[in-house]
Order: structure tokens, then sequence, then C-alpha cells
């Protein structure tokens, strides 16, 4: 296993080590392992974390209570993926499914009720803009 340090993931992810250090005390990703000497060694699946909660901070405008549930989500729609794949009894690869399908369900109405507020907002600012425009003319 491919052991990284936090200055390594700080630049793979475009996050401040202290922004990193931050997500694992509120509990948006686990504590890494440490060496002997106590210094954080992270994971890949650590970086893609990271890479999840930038996406859905920068990208989706999510809150950070808000990337805490979106991650719980795919959290568990990967356990269940995990639990599909690898299931021989078609009922229990089923009932996965089902649940892998409820979760991105989940995630989907998290970004649609984004989505819709945003639209909100911006529907607002190009009314406001139409008007300082009118009133520009006048």
């Amino acid at each position: 296993m491919t052991w990284l340090k936090i200055d390594d993931v700080a630049k793979e992810t475009g996050l401040t080590k202290r922004s990193i250090r931050y997500y694992e005390e509120i509990g948006l990703m686990k504590s890494p392992e440490r060496s002997d000497g106590g210094i954080r060694l992270y994971t890949e699946e650590d970086v893609q974390q990271l890479k999840n909660i930038v996406l859905a901070k920068k990208v989706l405008g999510f809150s950070l209570q808000e990337i805490q549930e979106f991650l719980q989500i795919h959290d568990q729609v990967m356990k269940h993926r995990s639990n599909a794949s690898s299931s021989s009894d078609d009922a229990l690869r089923q009932a996965e499914l089902e649940h892998m399908a409820e979760a991105v369900n989940k995630q989907l109405e998290l970004v649609d009720y984004k989505i819709t507020e945003m639209a909100k907002v911006r529907e607002e600012l190009a009314g406001l803009s139409g008007r300082i425009t009118k009133a520009m003319r006048q």
C-alpha cells in the first residue's frame, strides 16, 4: 500500500493542510493512520474521499452538514454495491441493488434541492439586473 503525507494530499486535492485536518476533526473523513513518529499517512481512498468533499462543496455548493449527509449516503451506496457484487444469492443481490437505488435517489434529491435553490437565486439576480438596466435607460 502506498502511503501519502498530508503535503502530497493537499497538492492532489487542492485543499490546505488545515482544511484536511479540520475535515478529520469534524468527522467528514476518518482519521488517517499514523507513522511511529505521529505523521498522518493517507491512502488513495482517503484522497478520493477528500476529492468527493471538494466536489460537494465547490461544485454543488453544499454546506458541511450537507456534505456529511451526502458522503454518508455515498458510503451506503458503496457498501450495497460491494454486497451485491459479491453475492451469488439472486434475492440478496436484488435487495442490495434496491438499497443502492434508494440511496442514489437520496443523493439526487440533495442535488435537485440545491439546483432549485440556485435557480431561485439566479432568477432574483436576473430580475434585479433587468430592473437596473431599465433604470439606466430612463
